[in-house]
């Protein structure tokens, strides 16, 4: 005849640490997920907003070839224009907070000949994730584009 232990109610202890420890774990993560998106997206808006004023500026530059060629209905801009005055103004604006560097991109310039386009990129400054990110040799990038165009609202001379 074979005895069964009874089960030890001592073996049980400590099971109910290891769920805690665990989820502690999941929550924790889930919390430092959130700070870094959050942190992102505030980068990008910061980004976003210096690339706005730049195409701002370019898109009411003035080039040479007005004298010549006239306004016409919106201020004419060339690539050079665009890329100068979006130069100039990020020069002089400092950069926003979280991001390390930044730069205008390709793509800067003028489709059309009236409206300024700016490509800015910056390289983000995160919290908890850029020593990380940085020790497997990459960088976190944001890439924004801004469009604007300076209309000219032409009125016919009184009689």
């Amino acid at each position: 005849m074979i005895r069964r232990r009874a089960a030890d109610p001592s073996r049980e202890d400590g099971g109910i640490t290891i769920l805690i420890i665990g989820l502690s774990m999941i929550a924790l993560t889930l919390i430092l997920g959130i700070i870094t998106v959050t942190t992102v997206h505030l980068a990008r808006m910061r980004l976003l907003d210096a690339a706005d004023a730049a195409a701002l500026d370019a898109a009411d530059a003035l080039d040479d070839r007005i004298y010549a060629d006239g306004v016409g209905t919106a201020v004419p801009l060339t690539d050079d224009s665009v890329w100068v005055a979006a130069s100039e103004l990020l020069g002089t604006r400092p950069m926003p907070d979280r991001m390390r560097a930044w730069s205008l991109a390709s793509g800067t310039g003028t489709p059309d000949g009236e409206t300024a386009v700016v490509v800015l990129t910056g390289t983000a400054d995160l919290p908890i994730l850029s020593r990380a990110v940085e020790f497997l040799g990459s960088s976190i990038t944001l890439t924004v584009e801004s469009r604007a165009r300076a209309d000219v609202e032409l009125v016919p001379p009184t009689p």
